[in-house]
Protein backbone atom coordinates (compact mmCIF):
# COMPACT_ATOMS: atom_id res chain seq x y z
CA UNK A 1 0.00 0.00 0.00
CA UNK A 2 0.84 3.72 -0.46
CA UNK A 3 2.34 5.38 2.13
CA UNK A 4 -1.00 7.57 2.49
CA UNK A 5 -3.12 4.82 2.84
CA UNK A 6 -1.36 3.57 5.87
CA UNK A 7 -1.05 6.68 7.26
CA UNK A 8 -4.72 7.07 7.17
CA UNK A 9 -4.84 3.87 8.41
CA UNK A 10 -3.10 4.51 11.48
CA UNK A 11 -4.77 7.57 11.95
CA UNK A 12 -7.64 5.11 12.46
CA UNK A 13 -7.91 5.09 16.62
CA UNK A 14 -8.97 8.15 16.06
CA UNK A 15 -12.36 6.95 15.02
CA UNK A 16 -13.48 6.58 18.64
CA UNK A 17 -16.64 8.03 19.69
CA UNK A 18 -19.69 6.37 19.82
CA UNK A 19 -21.41 8.84 17.36
CA UNK A 20 -18.31 8.59 15.08
CA UNK A 21 -16.18 11.67 15.56
CA UNK A 22 -13.15 11.73 16.37
CA UNK A 23 -11.51 11.92 19.75
CA UNK A 24 -8.35 13.66 19.69
CA UNK A 25 -7.23 15.12 22.97
CA UNK A 26 -7.62 18.45 23.98
CA UNK A 27 -5.13 20.57 21.82
CA UNK A 28 -7.44 23.82 21.49
CA UNK A 29 -4.76 26.27 21.43
CA UNK A 30 -3.06 24.30 18.91
CA UNK A 31 -2.75 25.20 14.82
CA UNK A 32 -4.38 22.09 12.42
CA UNK A 33 -1.20 21.51 10.58
CA UNK A 34 -1.76 19.84 7.14
CA UNK A 35 -0.96 16.21 7.72
CA UNK A 36 -3.76 16.79 9.78
CA UNK A 37 -6.50 17.93 7.44
CA UNK A 38 -5.33 15.43 5.31
CA UNK A 39 -6.37 12.58 7.68
CA UNK A 40 -9.42 13.96 8.47
CA UNK A 41 -10.12 13.85 4.94
CA UNK A 42 -9.31 10.49 4.32
CA UNK A 43 -11.17 8.98 7.00
CA UNK A 44 -14.24 10.99 5.69
CA UNK A 45 -13.70 9.41 2.37
CA UNK A 46 -14.01 5.98 4.00
CA UNK A 47 -17.80 7.09 4.70
CA UNK A 48 -18.09 8.52 1.18
CA UNK A 49 -16.85 5.64 -0.79
CA UNK A 50 -19.49 3.87 1.01
CA UNK A 51 -22.27 5.65 0.26
CA UNK A 52 -24.36 4.61 -2.62
CA UNK A 53 -24.43 7.83 -4.05
CA UNK A 54 -20.63 7.55 -4.79
CA UNK A 55 -19.96 7.43 -8.68
CA UNK A 56 -17.51 4.41 -9.20
CA UNK A 57 -17.26 5.35 -12.40
CA UNK A 58 -13.97 5.44 -13.75
CA UNK A 59 -14.06 7.79 -16.55
CA UNK A 60 -15.51 10.62 -14.70
CA UNK A 61 -13.67 10.51 -12.12
CA UNK A 62 -9.94 10.15 -14.31
CA UNK A 63 -11.76 13.51 -16.22
CA UNK A 64 -12.46 15.31 -12.87
CA UNK A 65 -9.09 14.57 -11.94
CA UNK A 66 -6.94 15.54 -15.00
CA UNK A 67 -9.14 19.13 -14.70
CA UNK A 68 -8.27 19.21 -11.34
CA UNK A 69 -5.03 18.67 -11.09
CA UNK A 70 -4.46 20.98 -14.23
CA UNK A 71 -6.16 23.78 -11.90
CA UNK A 72 -4.12 22.99 -8.78
CA UNK A 73 -0.97 23.54 -10.77
CA UNK A 74 -2.04 27.16 -10.86
CA UNK A 75 -2.45 27.23 -7.32
CA UNK A 76 -0.90 28.44 -4.28
CA UNK A 77 0.12 25.08 -3.23
CA UNK A 78 0.68 22.64 -6.16
CA UNK A 79 2.13 20.58 -4.30
CA UNK A 80 -0.91 19.72 -2.50
CA UNK A 81 -2.63 16.21 -3.14
CA UNK A 82 -5.91 16.18 -4.63
CA UNK A 83 -8.60 13.87 -5.25
CA UNK A 84 -11.38 14.98 -7.13
CA UNK A 85 -14.68 12.29 -7.40
CA UNK A 86 -18.39 12.52 -8.62
CA UNK A 87 -21.83 11.99 -6.42
CA UNK A 88 -24.83 10.52 -7.91
CA UNK A 89 -27.27 13.11 -7.21
CA UNK A 90 -28.74 15.60 -9.73
CA UNK A 91 -28.64 18.33 -6.32
CA UNK A 92 -26.19 21.40 -7.63
CA UNK A 93 -23.47 21.11 -5.38
CA UNK A 94 -19.72 20.53 -5.03
CA UNK A 95 -17.97 20.48 -1.59
CA UNK A 96 -14.16 20.82 -0.86
CA UNK A 97 -13.18 18.55 2.18
CA UNK A 98 -10.01 19.15 4.60
CA UNK A 99 -6.83 17.80 3.24
CA UNK A 100 -7.80 18.23 -0.97
CA UNK A 101 -10.92 15.80 -1.19
CA UNK A 102 -13.30 17.59 -3.64
CA UNK A 103 -16.78 16.28 -4.68
CA UNK A 104 -19.19 17.24 -7.64
CA UNK A 105 -22.28 16.32 -7.87
CA UNK A 106 -23.85 15.24 -11.73
CA UNK A 107 -26.36 17.87 -11.43
CA UNK A 108 -23.70 20.36 -11.10
CA UNK A 109 -21.67 18.83 -13.96
CA UNK A 110 -24.66 18.85 -16.19
CA UNK A 111 -25.89 22.20 -15.29
CA UNK A 112 -22.45 23.59 -16.16
CA UNK A 113 -22.82 24.51 -20.33
CA UNK A 114 -19.01 25.17 -20.91
CA UNK A 115 -15.75 23.68 -19.13
CA UNK A 116 -14.28 26.76 -18.04
CA UNK A 117 -17.52 26.75 -16.12
CA UNK A 118 -16.99 23.19 -14.24
CA UNK A 119 -13.27 24.32 -13.62
CA UNK A 120 -14.43 28.30 -12.19
CA UNK A 121 -16.53 25.89 -9.54
CA UNK A 122 -13.47 23.64 -9.11
CA UNK A 123 -11.15 26.53 -8.50
CA UNK A 124 -13.11 27.54 -6.27
CA UNK A 125 -12.96 24.33 -4.18
CA UNK A 126 -9.71 23.98 -4.50
CA UNK A 127 -9.17 27.43 -3.31
CA UNK A 128 -10.92 26.34 0.29
CA UNK A 129 -8.49 23.49 0.58
CA UNK A 130 -5.55 25.81 -0.33
CA UNK A 131 -6.43 28.36 2.05
CA UNK A 132 -7.09 25.99 4.76
CA UNK A 133 -10.58 27.22 5.60
CA UNK A 134 -11.87 24.56 7.32
CA UNK A 135 -8.60 24.68 9.16
CA UNK A 136 -9.18 28.33 9.85
CA UNK A 137 -12.82 28.20 11.55
CA UNK A 138 -11.94 25.66 13.83
CA UNK A 139 -7.92 26.61 15.43
CA UNK A 140 -7.83 28.40 18.45
CA UNK A 141 -11.30 27.77 20.18
CA UNK A 142 -11.84 26.67 23.24
CA UNK A 143 -12.58 22.82 22.39
CA UNK A 144 -10.46 20.15 20.38
CA UNK A 145 -9.93 21.98 17.74
CA UNK A 146 -9.25 18.76 15.28
CA UNK A 147 -12.78 17.04 16.70
CA UNK A 148 -14.42 20.19 15.46
CA UNK A 149 -12.77 20.31 12.13
CA UNK A 150 -14.02 16.22 12.06
CA UNK A 151 -17.93 17.03 13.53
CA UNK A 152 -17.42 20.03 10.56
CA UNK A 153 -16.72 17.29 7.66
CA UNK A 154 -19.46 14.59 9.29
CA UNK A 155 -22.13 17.58 9.27
CA UNK A 156 -21.01 18.89 5.41
CA UNK A 157 -21.04 15.18 4.65
CA UNK A 158 -24.43 14.62 6.60
CA UNK A 159 -26.45 17.71 4.75
CA UNK A 160 -25.67 16.21 1.39
CA UNK A 161 -28.78 13.55 1.93
CA UNK A 162 -30.17 14.61 4.95
CA UNK A 163 -31.02 17.88 6.53
CA UNK A 164 -31.89 16.05 9.71
CA UNK A 165 -29.02 13.86 9.87
CA UNK A 166 -27.25 17.05 9.72
CA UNK A 167 -28.64 18.65 12.35
CA UNK A 168 -28.15 15.69 14.48
CA UNK A 169 -24.52 15.58 13.65
CA UNK A 170 -24.21 19.32 14.49
CA UNK A 171 -25.83 18.69 17.77
CA UNK A 172 -23.67 16.29 18.61
CA UNK A 173 -20.65 17.99 19.01
CA UNK A 174 -20.60 21.46 19.87
CA UNK A 175 -23.36 23.20 17.80
CA UNK A 176 -23.28 26.62 19.08
CA UNK A 177 -19.70 27.08 17.89
CA UNK A 178 -19.81 25.05 14.85
CA UNK A 179 -22.65 27.53 13.97
CA UNK A 180 -20.64 30.68 14.67
CA UNK A 181 -18.12 29.42 13.01
CA UNK A 182 -20.05 28.59 9.84
CA UNK A 183 -21.15 32.23 9.86
CA UNK A 184 -17.48 33.67 8.59
CA UNK A 185 -17.52 31.64 5.19
CA UNK A 186 -19.02 34.73 3.89
CA UNK A 187 -15.26 36.28 4.16
CA UNK A 188 -13.86 32.59 3.26
CA UNK A 189 -16.09 32.85 0.46
CA UNK A 190 -14.78 35.84 -1.16
CA UNK A 191 -11.59 34.78 -0.86
CA UNK A 192 -11.71 31.00 -2.74
CA UNK A 193 -13.26 33.62 -5.21
CA UNK A 194 -10.72 35.96 -5.76
CA UNK A 195 -7.81 33.13 -5.09
CA UNK A 196 -10.39 30.92 -7.32
CA UNK A 197 -10.43 33.53 -10.45
CA UNK A 198 -6.39 33.68 -10.31
CA UNK A 199 -6.54 29.60 -10.79
CA UNK A 200 -8.74 29.82 -13.66
CA UNK A 201 -6.71 32.60 -15.26
CA UNK A 202 -3.86 31.09 -15.01
CA UNK A 203 -5.22 27.76 -15.90
CA UNK A 204 -6.31 29.17 -19.37
CA UNK A 205 -10.02 29.00 -18.88
CA UNK A 206 -12.75 31.65 -19.55
CA UNK A 207 -12.98 33.53 -16.42
CA UNK A 208 -15.95 35.39 -17.36
CA UNK A 209 -17.58 31.85 -16.82
CA UNK A 210 -17.42 32.43 -12.69
CA UNK A 211 -19.50 34.75 -12.15
CA UNK A 212 -22.37 33.91 -15.25
CA UNK A 213 -22.31 30.23 -13.65
CA UNK A 214 -23.12 31.36 -10.23
CA UNK A 215 -25.26 33.44 -11.59
CA UNK A 216 -27.17 30.58 -13.16
CA UNK A 217 -26.37 28.39 -9.80
CA UNK A 218 -28.05 30.84 -7.84
CA UNK A 219 -31.46 30.78 -9.73
CA UNK A 220 -31.37 27.10 -10.20
CA UNK A 221 -31.02 26.96 -6.42
CA UNK A 222 -33.35 29.50 -5.29
CA UNK A 223 -36.11 26.66 -4.80
CA UNK A 224 -34.52 23.91 -2.84
CA UNK A 225 -31.92 26.30 -0.74
CA UNK A 226 -34.76 26.13 2.52
CA UNK A 227 -34.31 22.34 2.88
CA UNK A 228 -30.92 22.70 3.81
CA UNK A 229 -30.08 24.28 7.68
CA UNK A 230 -28.61 27.45 7.44
CA UNK A 231 -25.70 27.00 9.07
CA UNK A 232 -24.75 24.56 6.48
CA UNK A 233 -25.05 26.32 3.59
CA UNK A 234 -21.27 26.40 3.17
CA UNK A 235 -21.62 28.42 -0.41
CA UNK A 236 -23.94 31.14 0.21
CA UNK A 237 -24.78 32.70 -3.54
CA UNK A 238 -25.06 36.24 -3.25
CA UNK A 239 -25.99 39.40 -5.84
CA UNK A 240 -22.97 40.82 -3.84
CA UNK A 241 -20.01 38.56 -4.12
CA UNK A 242 -21.41 37.50 -8.10
CA UNK A 243 -21.19 41.46 -8.72
CA UNK A 244 -17.32 41.61 -6.56
CA UNK A 245 -16.26 38.47 -9.10
CA UNK A 246 -17.77 40.17 -12.26
CA UNK A 247 -15.98 43.44 -11.45
CA UNK A 248 -12.65 41.45 -11.01
CA UNK A 249 -13.21 39.66 -14.29
CA UNK A 250 -13.98 43.09 -16.11
CA UNK A 251 -9.94 43.87 -15.41
CA UNK A 252 -9.15 40.63 -17.20
CA UNK A 253 -8.80 40.79 -21.26
CA UNK A 254 -11.50 37.90 -22.74
CA UNK A 255 -10.58 35.49 -24.72
CA UNK A 256 -12.65 32.49 -25.95
CA UNK A 257 -11.44 29.13 -24.82
CA UNK A 258 -13.51 25.83 -26.20
CA UNK A 259 -14.27 22.69 -24.51
CA UNK A 260 -12.01 19.96 -24.31
CA UNK A 261 -13.78 16.93 -25.77
CA UNK A 262 -13.37 15.05 -22.85
CA UNK A 263 -15.54 17.72 -21.29
CA UNK A 264 -18.19 16.85 -23.79
CA UNK A 265 -17.75 13.13 -23.49
CA UNK A 266 -18.57 13.28 -19.79
CA UNK A 267 -21.32 15.30 -19.91
CA UNK A 268 -22.77 12.68 -23.22
CA UNK A 269 -21.90 10.09 -20.47
CA UNK A 270 -23.97 11.20 -17.78
CA UNK A 271 -26.91 11.37 -20.16
CA UNK A 272 -26.53 8.16 -21.52
CA UNK A 273 -26.46 6.52 -18.42
CA UNK A 274 -29.13 8.79 -16.04
CA UNK A 275 -32.27 8.62 -19.13
CA UNK A 276 -34.00 5.63 -19.62
CA UNK A 277 -31.96 3.17 -22.30
CA UNK A 278 -34.51 4.33 -25.01
CA UNK A 279 -34.89 7.63 -23.87
CA UNK A 280 -31.38 7.99 -24.22
CA UNK A 281 -31.52 6.44 -27.80
CA UNK A 282 -33.70 8.54 -28.71
CA UNK A 283 -32.27 11.93 -27.28
CA UNK A 284 -28.82 11.47 -29.20
CA UNK A 285 -30.66 10.49 -32.36
CA UNK A 286 -32.22 13.58 -32.14
CA UNK A 287 -28.98 15.51 -31.21
CA UNK A 288 -27.14 13.53 -34.41
CA UNK A 289 -30.38 14.08 -37.04
CA UNK A 290 -31.12 17.78 -36.12
CA UNK A 291 -27.04 18.81 -35.86
CA UNK A 292 -28.55 21.92 -33.87
CA UNK A 293 -26.55 21.30 -30.54
CA UNK A 294 -23.73 19.32 -29.39
CA UNK A 295 -20.43 17.88 -30.36
CA UNK A 296 -21.10 15.42 -33.17
CA UNK A 297 -18.65 13.55 -31.42
CA UNK A 298 -19.57 13.08 -28.23
CA UNK A 299 -23.52 12.39 -29.72
CA UNK A 300 -22.23 9.58 -31.45
CA UNK A 301 -20.44 8.26 -28.13
CA UNK A 302 -23.16 8.97 -25.68
CA UNK A 303 -25.47 6.99 -28.41
CA UNK A 304 -23.07 4.11 -28.84
CA UNK A 305 -23.70 3.91 -24.84
CA UNK A 306 -26.78 4.29 -24.79
CA UNK A 307 -27.62 1.50 -27.41
CA UNK A 308 -25.39 -1.12 -25.27
CA UNK A 309 -27.64 -0.25 -22.30
CA UNK A 310 -30.89 -1.04 -24.32
CA UNK A 311 -28.92 -4.14 -25.71
CA UNK A 312 -28.73 -3.23 -29.21
CA UNK A 313 -25.24 -4.24 -29.64
CA UNK A 314 -25.30 -4.72 -33.83
CA UNK A 315 -26.38 -1.06 -34.27
CA UNK A 316 -23.67 0.01 -31.34
CA UNK A 317 -21.16 -1.79 -33.47
CA UNK A 318 -22.28 0.01 -36.52
CA UNK A 319 -22.45 3.54 -34.93
CA UNK A 320 -18.62 3.13 -32.98
CA UNK A 321 -17.20 2.89 -36.64
CA UNK A 322 -18.69 6.22 -37.69
CA UNK A 323 -17.42 7.44 -34.15
CA UNK A 324 -13.92 5.70 -34.70
CA UNK A 325 -13.49 7.54 -37.96
CA UNK A 326 -14.75 11.05 -36.45
CA UNK A 327 -12.77 10.98 -33.03
CA UNK A 328 -9.55 11.47 -32.62
CA UNK A 329 -6.92 9.67 -30.76
CA UNK A 330 -8.53 9.76 -26.72
CA UNK A 331 -8.30 7.61 -24.44
CA UNK A 332 -11.90 7.42 -23.33
CA UNK A 333 -12.96 6.42 -26.83
CA UNK A 334 -10.16 3.77 -26.95
CA UNK A 335 -11.83 2.25 -23.95
CA UNK A 336 -15.02 2.14 -26.03
CA UNK A 337 -13.74 0.48 -28.82
CA UNK A 338 -12.20 -2.21 -25.97
CA UNK A 339 -15.87 -2.75 -25.12
CA UNK A 340 -17.09 -3.27 -28.91
CA UNK A 341 -14.31 -5.54 -29.58
CA UNK A 342 -15.12 -8.13 -26.65
CA UNK A 343 -18.54 -8.23 -28.21
CA UNK A 344 -17.27 -10.41 -30.64
CA UNK A 345 -15.03 -12.25 -28.02
CA UNK A 346 -12.03 -12.84 -30.16
CA UNK A 347 -9.56 -13.05 -27.22
CA UNK A 348 -6.79 -13.20 -29.02
CA UNK A 349 -7.10 -9.83 -30.43
CA UNK A 350 -8.56 -8.06 -27.37
CA UNK A 351 -5.39 -8.53 -25.34
CA UNK A 352 -3.24 -7.13 -28.56
CA UNK A 353 -5.74 -4.03 -28.33
CA UNK A 354 -5.58 -3.97 -24.86
CA UNK A 355 -1.62 -3.62 -24.39
CA UNK A 356 -1.48 -1.19 -27.21
CA UNK A 357 -3.88 1.07 -25.51
CA UNK A 358 -2.68 1.15 -22.32
CA UNK A 359 0.97 1.66 -23.66
CA UNK A 360 -0.88 4.80 -25.18
CA UNK A 361 -2.87 5.76 -22.30
CA UNK A 362 -1.06 4.20 -19.33
CA UNK A 363 -2.85 6.17 -16.57
CA UNK A 364 -6.20 5.54 -17.76
CA UNK A 365 -8.00 3.51 -14.87
CA UNK A 366 -11.01 2.35 -17.23
CA UNK A 367 -8.74 0.73 -19.46
CA UNK A 368 -6.78 -1.08 -16.47
CA UNK A 369 -10.29 -2.17 -15.20
CA UNK A 370 -10.85 -3.79 -18.41
CA UNK A 371 -7.86 -5.01 -19.16
CA UNK A 372 -7.54 -7.28 -15.94
CA UNK A 373 -11.21 -8.14 -16.62
CA UNK A 374 -9.87 -9.73 -19.46
CA UNK A 375 -6.84 -10.97 -18.49
CA UNK A 376 -8.81 -12.84 -15.54
CA UNK A 377 -11.15 -14.33 -18.44
CA UNK A 378 -8.47 -15.75 -20.40
CA UNK A 379 -7.03 -16.95 -17.05
CA UNK A 380 -3.60 -15.36 -17.76
CA UNK A 381 -4.12 -14.73 -13.87
CA UNK A 382 -0.08 -14.27 -13.24
CA UNK A 383 -0.18 -11.17 -15.80
CA UNK A 384 -3.36 -10.22 -13.95
CA UNK A 385 -1.11 -9.77 -10.95
CA UNK A 386 1.77 -8.18 -12.35
CA UNK A 387 -0.34 -5.73 -13.67
CA UNK A 388 -2.38 -5.06 -10.72
CA UNK A 389 0.81 -4.84 -8.55
CA UNK A 390 2.31 -1.71 -10.64
CA UNK A 391 -0.64 0.14 -11.17
CA UNK A 392 -1.29 -0.56 -7.05
CA UNK A 393 2.24 1.18 -6.53
CA UNK A 394 0.95 3.97 -8.59
CA UNK A 395 -2.48 4.75 -6.71
CA UNK A 396 -2.47 2.77 -3.57
CA UNK A 397 -5.92 4.23 -2.56
CA UNK A 398 -7.80 2.25 -5.14
CA UNK A 399 -10.13 -0.07 -3.39
CA UNK A 400 -11.16 -1.57 -7.40
CA UNK A 401 -7.23 -2.82 -7.73
CA UNK A 402 -7.42 -4.46 -4.22
CA UNK A 403 -10.13 -6.15 -5.50
CA UNK A 404 -9.20 -7.46 -9.27
CA UNK A 405 -5.67 -8.19 -7.28
CA UNK A 406 -7.92 -10.47 -4.90
CA UNK A 407 -9.84 -12.36 -7.91
CA UNK A 408 -6.39 -13.57 -9.48
CA UNK A 409 -4.67 -14.66 -6.32
CA UNK A 410 -8.21 -16.60 -5.48
CA UNK A 411 -7.91 -18.09 -8.90
CA UNK A 412 -4.64 -18.87 -8.36
CA UNK A 413 -4.64 -20.50 -5.10
CA UNK A 414 -3.09 -17.52 -2.99
CA UNK A 415 -5.85 -17.37 -0.55
CA UNK A 416 -3.17 -15.63 1.98
CA UNK A 417 -2.48 -12.55 -0.79
CA UNK A 418 -6.65 -13.26 -1.62
CA UNK A 419 -7.57 -12.73 1.67
CA UNK A 420 -5.23 -9.48 2.91
CA UNK A 421 -6.50 -8.28 -0.94
CA UNK A 422 -9.44 -7.76 0.26
CA UNK A 423 -8.81 -6.69 3.50
CA UNK A 424 -7.34 -3.36 1.93
CA UNK A 425 -10.47 -2.76 -0.42
CA UNK A 426 -12.78 -2.88 2.80
CA UNK A 427 -10.92 -0.90 4.66
CA UNK A 428 -10.92 1.47 1.93
CA UNK A 429 -14.46 1.41 1.98
CA UNK A 430 -15.00 1.90 6.13
CA UNK A 431 -15.65 -1.83 6.80
CA UNK A 432 -13.07 -2.19 9.55
CA UNK A 433 -14.89 -5.34 11.10
CA UNK A 434 -14.71 -6.83 7.22
CA UNK A 435 -11.14 -6.24 6.91
CA UNK A 436 -10.08 -7.74 10.75
CA UNK A 437 -12.09 -10.56 9.28
CA UNK A 438 -10.18 -11.27 6.38
CA UNK A 439 -6.54 -10.47 7.72
CA UNK A 440 -7.85 -13.42 10.09
CA UNK A 441 -8.53 -15.68 7.05
CA UNK A 442 -5.04 -14.77 5.80
CA UNK A 443 -3.20 -15.53 8.43
CA UNK A 444 -4.24 -18.91 8.45
CA UNK A 445 -4.03 -19.37 5.06
CA UNK A 446 -0.44 -19.08 4.53
CA UNK A 447 2.62 -19.15 5.72
CA UNK A 448 5.02 -16.90 3.81
CA UNK A 449 6.62 -15.25 6.90
CA UNK A 450 6.81 -11.90 5.62
CA UNK A 451 3.14 -11.97 4.63
CA UNK A 452 2.58 -13.03 8.05
CA UNK A 453 4.41 -10.31 10.02
CA UNK A 454 2.40 -7.91 7.80
CA UNK A 455 -0.72 -9.41 8.42
CA UNK A 456 0.06 -9.83 12.17
CA UNK A 457 0.76 -6.07 12.64
CA UNK A 458 -1.92 -4.76 10.74
CA UNK A 459 -4.25 -7.03 12.64
CA UNK A 460 -3.39 -6.11 15.59
CA UNK A 461 -3.56 -2.29 15.17
CA UNK A 462 -7.32 -2.99 13.75
CA UNK A 463 -8.30 -5.03 16.82
CA UNK A 464 -6.41 -1.40 18.77
CA UNK A 465 -8.94 0.46 16.99
CA UNK A 466 -11.73 -1.92 17.10
CA UNK A 467 -11.31 -2.30 20.54
CA UNK A 468 -11.01 1.67 21.34
CA UNK A 469 -14.35 1.97 19.49
CA UNK A 470 -16.30 -0.71 21.45
CA UNK A 471 -15.35 0.95 24.97
CA UNK A 472 -17.00 3.84 23.71
CA UNK A 473 -20.04 2.69 22.37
Amino acid sequence: MKKSLLSALLALPLLAHADGLPDMGDISQEMISPQMERQIGEQSMFQIRADKKYMDDPEITDYLNRLGARLVANSPEPGQAFEFFAINDNAINAFALPGGFVGVNTGLIQLSQSESELASVLSHEISHVTQHHYARMVSGQRYDSLAALATLAVAILAARNSPETANAAIVGAQAGTIQRQLNFTRTHEKEADRIGLGILEKSGFDTRAMPSFFERMQKATQLVEGNTPSYLRTHPITHERIADVDDRVQQIPYHLVPDSLDFQLMRARLIAQQKQSQEAVTYFDSALGNKKFGNPVAQRYGLVLALLRNNQPKRATQEFALLHKQAPRNATIETLAGQIKRLDKQDGEIIAFYRTALKNFPQHRALTYDYAEILLQDQRYDEAVKLLDEKILQNGNDPKLYELQARAYAALGRHQEEHHMLAYNYILHGNLFGAIEQLELAKKSGNDYYQLSTIETELKQYREIAEAYRKKQ
